[in-house]
Order: C-alpha cells, then structure tokens, then sequence
C-alpha cells in the first residue's frame, strides 16, 4: 500500500485532516507563489511536464498533498514511499520496473519519496542514475533545508520549490471550509467558532494546516459532549457524536484552550529552526535587545532545547562581542553555565535569564574577536614563519651560541614597560590586529 491508496476508501473514519485533504489545485491554500495561475509549477502540472524537484517547507503546508494532486493528474506512473518506513531496495525495485515501463511501454514514472532527509546522503546517491538517465521523475518532500540535508549531486539535478507556512487568512479559510463541509468536514453537526476560539486554533497550529484541523476535530467533540479529554461515551462506535443534530454548537475559547492542554511551538533541535532561532538569540543580545534575548531564550526553553547549550552560547558571546568592555561578563557567563549544570531545569531558568539580560545590557568590545580573526588568517596565509632570534628562549650553550635571546629586552626594566623590539616575524613587523 502507498501514500494514496487510503484515497480509493472509504475517508469515514479517517482524522478530519485527512478527509479534507485537497484533490485539485484550487483547493490548495497559501501556496499562491508557486500554484497561483500561470506559476512555473502549477503550468508544469497541468501540462504534464515535470522534471525532478524537492518541496521544502514547515509540516502541514501541503507537501504530501501537492504529491497526492499529481498522482491525480499526471499521465505518468506515480510510486509513492516514505523514508520512514522504506528503504533503498524498495525503492531500487521501483526503479527497475520504471525502466521496464519506460522500455516496453513509453511510460514515464514519478516516483514520490516523502521525508526524503531520513535517508543518508550515500542513500540518495542510488537515485542519481535513474534521475540522470530520466528513468524515473523523483520527487522529495522535507522539512529540513535541502542544502544541508539533500546530497548535493541529487539537489543540483532538482528544483526546489519552497511551501510557506499559512498565514492566518489561509487558516481561517480551511477552518471555514471544514466547518461548513458536511460531506467530509464537520458541516453537519453545525457548529460556530467564537472570534477568540479561532484566534487561539490559529495561533496554535503554527501555519500548519494538518495541526489546525486535527484540533478543530478533537474541540469539536469536546463542545459536543460537554465532557473532559479523554471521555468515550460522547461518541458512538464510528466516532462521531452520539447526539449529533442541526442545532448550532459555539465553540468557545475555553474549550479551545483545555483542547491544546500546551503551546505547540515548531522547534526541531537537529534542523534549520534550531539554527534560525539560535541566531535571533545571539542577534538580540548583540542589539541590546534584552526583551527579545529572552523572549527567543523561552522559546528553546520550552521546545525542550539543552540549558547547557544556551549557556554555552552565552559564554562564547561574552567573550566575542562584549570582550574587553565588560571583563566581568565572561565570569558571568562561566558561573551561570556552572550553576545550569548544578541545578539543572525548572531552576536554571533563572539564571539563564540573568546571563541574557547581562549581556544584553552590557557594553561592547569585539577587538579581542576580530583581532583573533586576522592573526588566525595571517597565520594560516604565511605558514611557519620564524621566530625572531632575541625571543627565542636559550636553555643550553649551544643555542646561545646561536645568538637565540641576544638582544631581547626585559619590558619591566624600561621605563614606560614597553621595549622598542620587534615582536612579530619579519614578513608581519607591521601587521596591527587591534
């Protein structure tokens, strides 16, 4: 069985989520930039004309479902797996059918890979000659960046096509559409969603559409039943509510919120929102932005990020951008990472928080940093250039002999305690790094 083959059945006891999966183009939402009319890839769908692309985007914006659409569409062969739960030989086998298609009957195959970033990079190379060869049309879909998580041969012969996460307009829409379906979405039980519940369900399914209507569905019953998560009895056997009639049903903020339990923020702590997120942290504080260092600090805090890693950051960002303003900052840092590794999580909250807000007020000095920058580059440019004779230490006869330490002046015995000497190699007497 593929992604699709559950479509052919009946969607009766499917997720909300599922049963309101688009089948056409138009009924795709918030993806205007790449589907709107006479778009590339909308023209290349219609016309039948696809080449190798991978879909990036955030989860629940329609990756699966745009695959799911061409399936419908196309004239092609369409093979759907998923790098959960397949490997490379079934995938391989997939490959060798759509030669012999393409062979005896001039059939071209698309073959769709979702989650393409679970396999490894030696894993995507066994696809390169089928898609060089145009043996089959690979599609992939993943929510982690291609350029770090696609191999580069693969992502050279594909295009990328970015799916933005919703915006609100977008949600509210698919949140009408279920709300008024009564054939697949919940438009037979009648219910209406107060100003304040729909801003709490789009607030917390983060642009992800898959999210948003799982929650619509599981409120829904709540407002239904009047009964806790949980509860059975609300539903008959096929899951849908006992009473269910045509008297119109509020769904409220209350029940919204005792639904979600907890924030669902989107935060994967290996991909690309970890690094984005990470960055607006050390940017904030950069900009003395104390109120925003935090703010991005609460949102790895509660997505379930390493305090340690937070604080180590924060070590670094003592030293590179505060440097030599504020001393103190780095014994600031250090002991803050000290007592996070002491007393680990609720507690360390606290002083995480006192770190931020530290070095966010903090004056700045990156000389140190810049200076480290350009000797590491000259030392790198010039190789193992010598040290100059009178700095050389003279531990045996022979080395004085050798003049090593003639000429070096001891800086205490001179007034101002700086020596007219010359530090620095030959090749680098008048570099300055500071």
């Amino acid at each position: 069985m593929d992604l699709f083959d559950s479509q052919l059945k009946s969607k009766s006891h499917s997720p909300l989520a599922d049963r309101m999966r688009p089948t056409t183009l138009d009924e795709i939402v918030g993806q205007d930039h790449i589907l709107g009319q006479g778009k590339v890839l909308r023209t290349l769908i219609e016309k039948d004309q696809l080449r190798s692309i991978i879909f990036w985007g955030p989860p629940g914006t329609g990756k699966t479902t745009l695959a799911s659409v061409i399936a419908r569409t196309t004239g092609a062969d369409f093979v759907a797996l998923s790098a959960v739960n397949t490997g490379v030989k079934e995938a391989r086998a997939v490959i060798e059918k759509a030669k012999d298609s393409l062979k005896f009957h001039h059939k071209r195959t698309i073959l769709f890979i979702d989650e393409i970033h679970r396999f490894s990079k030696s894993q995507q190379d066994s696809f390169l000659p089928a898609v060089e060869d145009g043996t089959i049309i690979l599609i992939g879909a993943t929510t982690e960046n291609p350029s770090f998580e696609v191999n580069s041969a693969l992502l050279s012969r594909s295009r990328v096509f970015v799916l933005n996460g919703l915006n609100n307009d977008s949600l509210g829409n698919i949140i009408e559409r279920a709300l008024k379906d009564s054939e697949h979405g919940l438009g037979s039980v009648k219910y209406s969603l107060d100003t304040l519940a729909r801003k709490a369900l789009i607030d917390a399914s983060n642009g992800d559409a898959r999210t948003l209507l799982n929650m619509l569905e599981y409120v829904g019953l709540l407002c239904h039943s009047g009964l806790d998560p949980g509860s059975s009895s609300a539903t008959d056997s096929d899951g849908i509510p006992a009473s269910a009639g045509m008297t119109k049903k509020t769904i409220t903020l209350d029940i919204v919120q005792e639904a979600i339990q907890q924030s669902m923020l989107r935060y994967d702590k290996n991909g690309e929102e970890h690094y984005n997120i990470i960055s607006a942290f050390i940017k904030s504080m950069r900009n003395s932005d104390a109120s925003a260092a935090l703010y991005w600090m609460a949102r790895m805090i509660t997505a379930g990020e390493d305090p340690l890693f937070i604080a180590r950051r924060m070590v670094v960002f003592a030293s590179e951008d505060v440097g030599l303003a504020d001393p103190k900052a780095i014994m600031v840092a250090t002991s803050v990472f000290q007592a996070v590794h002491a007393i680990g999580m609720p507690e360390a909250r606290i002083p995480l928080a006192h770190a931020a807000v530290y070095l966010s007020q903090a004056p700045r000095n990156n000389k140190a940093y810049l200076g480290i920058e350009a000797a590491l580059k000259d030392a790198k440019e010039f190789g193992n250039l010598p040290v100059p004779l009178h700095l050389r230490n003279a531990p045996t006869k022979l080395m004085k002999d050798l003049e090593y330490g003639k000429g070096y002046q001891y800086a205490h015995d001179i007034e101002g305690k700086v020596a007219d000497m010359q530090c620095m190699p030959d090749e680098l007497k008048d570099s300055k790094y500071l």
